[in-house]
């Protein structure tokens, strides 16, 4: 009887231990199934952008952009106003403060309103496939595939002056560029994705994003340019203006790296240089649109998993 007793003993305890095993290897699994989820939904993802051609026409923007700058700025150009590598470096991360904003628009502006219409998301959370899963996976496939072809041509276009033609390169102003090109990228993409969950209507959203972009793009100078000579505004008061717009505050970064006087701004650049330094400038161009894409995105996802998507 005691041999009986103890063999159930044994048995319990193993049971036991099966049982905890299972228990702690229960989140793991968890977390595994998220991750798969969020691969297979990118996977899903990078298909139809291929499928698009949309990964194609970034590249092109970007490869001509390139050219034109490199070619004209080490072939000092007196015309266009800037000579040497540096310069066109400068220029080229200029023309992206325009460029980019558009682009992570027009690339997320109709991802849910487009899935909804077509049939996609009915299809795919038929499945058993979370909203967060599938809102997480889009950001980091449009996300990165925005971003990863910049850092190469800004990277190549560097290394191309170097090695070819024996340009000096300010490494540091590269690595500035790259970061606040990307804090821009991402403040874009998610706004494009907050209209894309708010606005049904796919003629109706391509509105609202290129009025975002118009107005992002005129009140860089423009605005502020018409407010100043109508109110006379101190240079503290245009700032505080300027930086409420994270294409601006990008424009500041950028040029707070290549010219630490922002002699170009006049008083105000002789404010911000005195008063905030070219390390605070850089802090607010990177910080200021990842916030408003943090908000965006949040606002974005909370819409995307309480409203119906069929």
């Amino acid at each position: 009887m005691e041999f009986v007793e103890s063999l159930m003993g044994i048995r319990s305890m193993r049971e036991t231990k099966a049982a905890d095993a299972e228990r702690s290897s229960a989140p793991d699994a968890a977390r595994e199934r998220r991750r798969g989820g969020v691969a297979a939904i990118a996977r899903l993802e990078l298909g139809e952008v291929v499928r698009s051609r949309w990964m194609v026409f970034c590249l092109v923007v970007y490869g001509l952009l390139a050219a034109f700058f490199v070619l004209v700025g080490l072939r000092e150009s007196s015309v266009l106003g800037f000579t040497g590598m540096g310069r066109a470096l400068l220029s080229f991360t200029h023309a992206l403060v325009l460029l980019l904003p558009l682009l992570g628009l027009t690339a997320t502006g109709q991802v849910v309103n487009a899935a909804r219409d077509d049939g996609t998301l009915e299809l795919l959370f038929g499945h058993p496939i979370g909203r967060t899963r599938y809102f997480v996976a889009v950001t980091l496939v449009r996300l990165v595939l925005l971003v990863a072809p910049l850092v190469v041509l800004v990277l190549g276009m560097a290394l191309y002056g170097r090695m070819v033609f024996h340009q000096p390169i300010g490494w540091l102003f590269v690595l500035r560029a790259l970061a606040v090109s990307t804090a821009l990228l991402a403040c874009s993409v998610c706004i494009g994705l907050m209209v894309s969950t708010m606005v049904r209507n796919q003629a109706k959203a391509l509105i609202l994003l290129l009025f975002f972009w118009a107005c992002g793009v005129a009140l860089i100078d423009f605005g502020l340019i018409g407010m100043m000579l109508q109110w006379r505004m101190s240079p503290s008061v245009t700032f505080a203006l300027a930086t409420l717009n994270p294409v601006q505050c990008a424009r500041m970064a950028l040029l707070s790296g290549a010219d630490p006087e922002l002699t170009t701004l006049g008083p105000v650049g002789f404010f911000l240089a005195n008063r905030i330094g070219t390390g605070g400038l850089f802090a607010i161009g990177v910080a200021w649109p990842v916030l408003v894409a943090s908000a965006a995105w949040a606002l974005a996802l909370q819409r995307f998993r309480s409203r119906d998507l069929i």
